[in-house]
């Protein structure tokens, strides 16, 4: 008996001490856990610790409480963390999920103001001759309808007066022949105005005068023709400016075009739009101009006609809208900023920052157990802070809100369909 109680005695002093120890581990831990959430450090310069509030002495920041210790993560395993960082990332981040909604499609666009080929009118020479005098001096002149514009001398108009003065002064009665002697001077160009004083003369005038049909810019047709089979552009006729190349003493061919009329009243907006934007687009649709020479002149306008071809060394498709330039006085050629108001689409859509480009593929960063997995998606527009989501999740699925976050600098994404 006295044996067993030795034992007892002995085994009470050898678990005693070791009670002793443990709670004084524990007082300890808690000293310590107490202690370290006393530390306070800045934002900006973590290297700045101190055990009380106040100011960084680097930035003048306010010092902030450093808490000890972070979340319990519950479902991160071993293996999630033996996992590449290029396939999957342990993260906390907020996560959102695809919504359905309907929205109104807007569509920026840049272009440019040129002149409606619909209004252009031809000034051309109906006879052969010689330019005595010419009236315009420089491509871009502005004219008005019936404004003189040259002076030409014909040996074919010279010869119909004389035979039109021949039969009023032998046959006066031979109505018929005058008759048709005048219908002809006036189909050569002659004005009524200039066969009266021809036939009050009695003497045939050594020149005619050519007159503008049309108001607008005047531009050289010859010039014209030669740029625009060189460049397949309208709009290219403005990088050249200077005088004209027809000059008094040249002659003209019978039929020829001298100069083309362009009306700055009556412009077209021609808006480049993007291949992810083409199929969005379509005639009818309203647009809001903006004219970078006149932001404070914005109007608004139609899409009138697409353009079923790609320009020359473009990658862009051209859509026109025609409006009136009478009042606003925008100047050809003018830059200009659109939105155009596309039809209203029903479609899923999640916020720009969770999808994340890697150039030819898109990927957001899906929720799965113990964290992150990158996943290849379909996108569609870009609309406001919104992208669409054709397929590769659904409205089950949450990803990270900002996928940017868990990229690692120092590896590519690595994603599997």
């Amino acid at each position: 008996m006295k044996r067993i109680i030795n034992i007892a005695f002995l085994s009470f002093f050898l678990v005693a001490p070791g009670c002793s120890d443990s709670k004084e581990k524990d007082d300890h831990s808690q000293h310590a856990a107490e202690t370290v959430q006393q530390i306070y450090t800045c934002p900006m310069h973590p290297e700045i610790i101190k055990d009380k509030p106040g100011n960084c002495p680097v930035c003048g920041m306010q010092l902030v409480k450093k808490e000890a210790g972070g979340k319990k993560v519950n479902d991160v395993t071993l293996e999630a963390m033996l996992k590449p960082t290029n396939e999957f990332v342990v993260s906390s981040i907020p996560v959102v999920t695809i919504r359905k909604d309907e929205e109104q499609i807007e569509i920026e666009a840049l272009g440019n103001i040129a002149y409606d080929t619909r209004q252009v009118g031809s000034i051309s020479s109906r006879v052969s001759g010689r330019i005595e005098k010419l009236y315009v001096r420089f491509r871009y002149q502005k004219i008005s309808k019936g404004q003189h514009i040259l002076d030409i001398y014909s040996p074919e108009l010279m010869t119909a007066q004389q035979n039109l003065l021949f039969l009023l002064k032998n046959d006066p009665t031979n109505t018929s022949f005058i008759q048709a002697a005048k219908e002809k001077l006036l189909l050569l160009g002659m004005s009524s105005q200039q066969l009266q004083q021809v036939i009050q003369s009695g003497k045939p005038s050594l020149t005619i005068a050519v007159y503008s049909n049309y108001s607008g810019h005047i531009h050289e047709a010859v010039q014209e023709s030669n740029m625009n089979s060189g460049q397949g552009s309208m709009k290219d006729i403005s990088l050249i400016t200077g005088e004209l190349s027809l000059k008094e003493g040249m002659y003209l061919q019978k039929g020829q075009s001298v100069f083309s009329v362009y009306n700055p009243d009556r412009a077209w907006v021609i808006l480049n739009i993007y291949g992810e934007s083409q199929g969005l687009i379509k005639t009818g649709n309203a647009v809001r101009i903006i004219p970078e020479t006149a932001p404070d002149k914005d109007f608004r306008a139609s899409i009138d006609f697409i353009e079923p071809f790609y320009q020359r060394e473009s990658k862009t498709l051209t859509a026109r809208a025609y409006f009136n330039n009478s009042s606003l006085k925008i100047p050809i050629g003018s830059q200009v900023r659109a939105t155009i108001f596309g039809n209203t689409r029903e479609a899923y859509w999640l916020p720009a920052d969770a999808v994340v480009s890697l150039g030819m593929d898109k990927v957001v960063f899906q929720k799965t157990k113990g964290g992150f997995k990158a996943h290849k998606i379909v996108t569609g527009i870009n609309h406001k802070n919104y992208v669409q989501i054709l397929s590769g999740i659904s409205e089950t699925d949450s990803v990270a809100a900002k996928g940017q976050y868990l990229m690692d600098s120092e590896s590519f994404i690595k994603v599997k369909n």
